[in-house]
């Protein structure tokens, strides 16, 4: 008897009561008829729900031995957590899939043919953007400016959400990154990556967790993580203002020097010099601090999450 390859699932979770259920079963449907030729495994792991998730993904594992579950101490973010459920799935291919319905199913399948025909990363990339108008805007400019200066280009629309062999996840293993950024890394070190266009479903239960300050956190830390243009900027705009200003105080002496009764500098030239040379160094004083919080992070060597119990490990 030929033993199955193991697809290990990653289903990060916070407050999903509505959808843990519905997607362990829609899963373990499609290993029943499309994927009967393989094993599954599926790891829960829950960023601290304050819901009944928990107390749901334990009937689960009650009922069935192939689900795991992790459970964290505490929020590590949406970065952390599921980077770290990825690390301990033990598949030869792992898949990471939100709890929320919006990455359908039936991509499965598809990821599973890549794989097969040799795809080491199989991966789903939205065809639209669901987001608002300004969201959508600042979104381009991202990809637009990480595009230009990054020597990683990273994968428009793309959120993580694919098959991984674990050859690849071997790698991550070896990082040890304790800020990762999973779809940095999938772009940095990828391999020949097929990518497969979807159409994202509506979330089907719950309230999505993201917002303004999340979107915002996945910038930085894609930005800090690949790009120089920061520090590259503040030097080279603080050289320039530098150059402005030397010009402009040269020719106001000469007129004054010249023109000593008639020429009026006045103040307002002065205070919107100091105001516009402050603001520049106000700027980036907060993208050289966004580099020093990443390198902060980094040399800390801090834990990705602490667990608080595991389940059927």
């Amino acid at each position: 008897m030929i033993d199955k390859k193991l697809i290990s699932f990653v289903i990060p979770c916070f407050n999903e009561e509505g959808n843990v259920e519905n997607i362990s079963k829609e899963i373990i449907k499609l290993f029943d008829n499309d994927l009967s030729n393989y094993d599954y495994e599926l790891l829960f792991i829950d960023n601290d729900s304050k819901d009944r998730t928990r107390d749901i993904i334990r009937s689960l594992c009650s009922n069935n031995k192939k689900i795991k579950a992790i459970f964290n101490v505490k929020n590590f973010g949406q970065f952390n957590s599921p980077y770290y459920g990825i690390l301990n799935a033990t598949g030869d291919a792992i898949v990471s899939i939100a709890c929320d319905f919006q990455e359908p199913i039936d991509m499965i399948p598809k990821f599973v043919k890549a794989w097969e025909e040799g795809y080491k990363i199989a991966i789903g990339v939205r065809k639209t953007s669901t987001d608002n108008i300004i969201f959508r805007l600042f979104k381009n400019i991202y990809y637009s400016l990480i595009k230009k200066f990054s020597n990683v280009e990273q994968i428009k629309m793309f959120t993580g959400f694919g098959l991984y062999d674990k050859e690849f996840i071997d790698i991550l293993r070896k990082l040890d990154d304790p800020t990762p950024f999973f779809r940095g890394l999938v772009a940095e070190l990828g391999y020949n990556i097929k990518q497969i266009p979807f159409e994202q479903g509506k979330r089907t239960k719950g309230k999505s967790s993201n917002n303004f300050y999340t979107l915002y956190d996945a910038a930085m830390l894609s930005f800090t993580s690949y790009t120089k243009i920061g520090l590259r900027l503040a030097t080279f705009l603080g050289a320039i203002a530098f150059i402005v200003s030397l010009i402009i105080a040269i020719v106001y002496l000469i007129l004054k020097v010249l023109y000593w009764d008639r020429f009026a500098a006045g103040m307002i030239p002065i205070l919107l010099g100091m105001l516009f040379l402050g603001s520049v160094q106000i700027l980036f004083i907060g993208i050289i601090g966004e580099y020093v919080l990443a390198i902060n992070q980094r040399s800390m060597k801090r834990p990705l999450v602490v667990e608080e119990e595991r389940i059927n490990f």
